[in-house]
């Protein structure tokens, strides 16, 4: 009996083990301390595979971080179209986005600190929570529920507020997440163009089952 294909899929699934063995280290020291001197041998000791393994998937510590940052942010993403898949409203996927963002900093730390430390040269990315964001602006232009204006400038606005939330999360873990979220996203709506008494009730809506 031939043997290749089983031979072939266990050497694609070690491989994608390895590399995401790799990916998980870098994330893991983005998250701590943001700092990407780290050595490859350091890198690949936290990953538990051999040194010259690296080379195998990455032509730099660069390349890793990189992939380690995407990787999070599509994981992001993720989390919101799992959570958030019921909501209709491009308003409010917003506001919940946001509430859900601030309440992510305790039930995802390590996701969120990577957000905190490298979210802003991914705004305008074509992956993770941008394109899902990119994806709602659009609809909630095209069908009236947003001002019309620039898509592009619209994502600045939103990506950066939240990533003054999460920053705020971590800074000061003494406030009210959820309500720092809910006024944020209300004052992200209104900005939108929301009806200030309409931006005020769907920023409070209930949110769906977050367990």
């Amino acid at each position: 009996m031939p043997t290749s294909a089983p031979s072939s899929n266990r050497f694609k699934r070690r491989r994608a083990e390895t590399r995401g063995a790799l990916v998980r280290a870098a994330r893991q020291i983005l998250a701590e301390t943001g700092d990407t001197s780290a050595s490859i041998q350091a890198i690949a000791e936290r990953a538990d595979v051999g040194f010259g393994s690296f080379y195998n998937h990455f032509d730099s510590k660069t390349e890793l971080f990189d992939a380690a940052v995407v990787d999070a942010l599509e994981e992001f993403g993720q989390n919101f179209d799992e959570r958030l898949a019921e909501i209709d409203d491009p308003a409010e996927l917003v506001a919940a986005g946001f509430r859900l963002s601030a309440r992510m900093a305790d039930s995802h730390p390590e996701l969120m600190q990577v957000l905190r430390r490298r979210g802003l040269g991914h705004i305008h990315s074509d992956n993770g929570l941008a394109r899902r964001a990119q994806r709602d602006l659009q609809v909630g232009i095209a069908s009236g529920r947003f001002t019309a204006l620039d898509p592009a400038v619209a994502l600045s606005a939103l990506g950066g507020t939240l990533l003054s939330l999460v920053e705020l999360r971590f800074a000061r873990p003494d406030l009210d997440g959820d309500e720092a979220a809910v006024n944020l996203a209300e004052m992200v709506l209104r900005m939108l163009g929301v009806p200030p008494d309409d931006a005020y009730e769907v920023a409070r809506r209930p949110l769906p089952d977050l367990a």
